[in-house]
């Protein structure tokens, strides 16, 4: 998968350079726009870098920045459009010794969108030399639409250095690694729950703090968060108590999805409320999605609130989030057959 990629990429580059440049830009943008899908906007068509936020970080002029302490790449995806918008989503994802994580890749390029790096993205450490070797042979032909999250593997090398060293901006301030962005009609939150390394989840951590003055500044009907730890899970890590300072601050404003990794499975769960209860008018769908290609890990006690595990299959969560609501589909890899479905609407 690396080497398709990446002789891809090196015919691609020929051809663009073997071409009258105002002609090439033109053909492009209007191949990029017959590709996207029904009512999307593509990625690359987007107003970029208007919105990517973290704390302490300054807007520029025409720009709503309030994220994790640097201003917003040139780059970030956000879209202006009102209509259906794609998020791609998966954690856990790859490693030089595994060939999965290829297969996975190969799901993403087949799909435009957005997409969400849930964490431990370069195993076994996420060193410098892992970024390099392992994910951007596979994963990193996406980089310029992908939105990440640290893992606990990449805080094994200090400060997630090689994270946010190959992530750049993206990634928000190294400090926090936390930020927010615009996609279509929905307001999505990239949080770190790694919280011993940058001062805790709990309430008047900063990033609790953070979280609650752009969800306030943002009152925005639709909101998905994600971070690696998942509050709620039935795979051998477990529930994440430390988290639940994210999670409680979301189910208040109204929070509809929150995605996860760090168990090496799916999981779907039904809508729950900050005790973990299910709240069906106005709770928060969890999916916990560490399949992006690393390894699989066995279930523990499926808990009460669990609608769909699996642990088997290698693939990638597709989310179409429409202005009032959202779908999704579990994507495996080829040659396997288990999928899940859902849908639902913004509280």
């Amino acid at each position: 998968m690396g080497a398709t990629l990446t002789a891809r990429m090196r015919t691609q580059t020929a051809l663009v350079l073997g071409i009258i440049g105002g002609l090439v830009i033109i053909g492009l943008a209007a191949l990029v726009i017959g590709m996207a899908r029904p009512g999307q906007t593509a990625i690359a068509t987007a107003t970029l870098g208007s919105t990517l936020t973290g704390p302490a970080s300054t807007p520029t002029a025409g720009a709503s920045a309030t994220g994790s302490g640097a201003p917003g790449p040139s780059t970030a995806p956000s879209s202006t459009a009102v209509g259906s918008v794609t998020l791609i989503a998966a954690g856990d994802i790859t490693s030089c010794a595994v060939t999965s994580d290829s297969a996975t890749a190969m799901l993403v390029e087949s799909i435009p969108g957005t997409v969400a790096a849930l964490g431990d993205d370069a195993y076994d450490t996420g060193s410098a030399r892992e970024y390099r070797d392992c994910y951007d042979p596979t994963w990193g032909a996406f980089l310029d639409r992908t939105r990440p999250v640290p893992g606990n593997h990449e805080y094994l090398t200090s400060g997630a250095a090689g994270y946010f060293d190959y992530f750049g901006l993206r990634a928000g301030n190294p400090k926090g690694g936390y930020y927010a962005y615009d996609l279509g009609a929905w307001r999505l939150y990239a949080l770190n729950s790694n919280c011993a390394d940058i001062g805790g989840c709990g309430p008047g951590s900063a990033e609790v703090v953070w979280l609650k003055a752009d969800l306030a500044a943002h009152p925005t009907q639709c909101v998905l968060a994600y971070w690696h730890h998942p509050r709620f899970s039935s795979g051998e890590h477990g529930s994440n108590a430390f988290v639940a300072g994210l999670w409680d601050t979301l189910d208040a404003a109204g929070a509809e999805i929150v995605l996860n990794g760090h168990d090496h499975d799916y999981e779907r769960f039904a809508p729950m409320a900050a005790d973990g209860g299910v709240d069906s008018a106005n709770g928060i769908v969890e999916f916990v999605v560490g399949t992006g290609g690393r390894s699989h890990y066995p279930f523990n006690t499926i808990l009460a609130t669990s609608r769909v595990h699996d642990n088997t299959t290698f693939g990638v969560l597709d989310i179409t989030l429409s202005p009032g609501g959202w779908s999704s589909r579990f994507v495996p890899v080829a040659g396997k057959t288990f999928t899940d479905t859902a849908s639902g609407t913004c509280h």
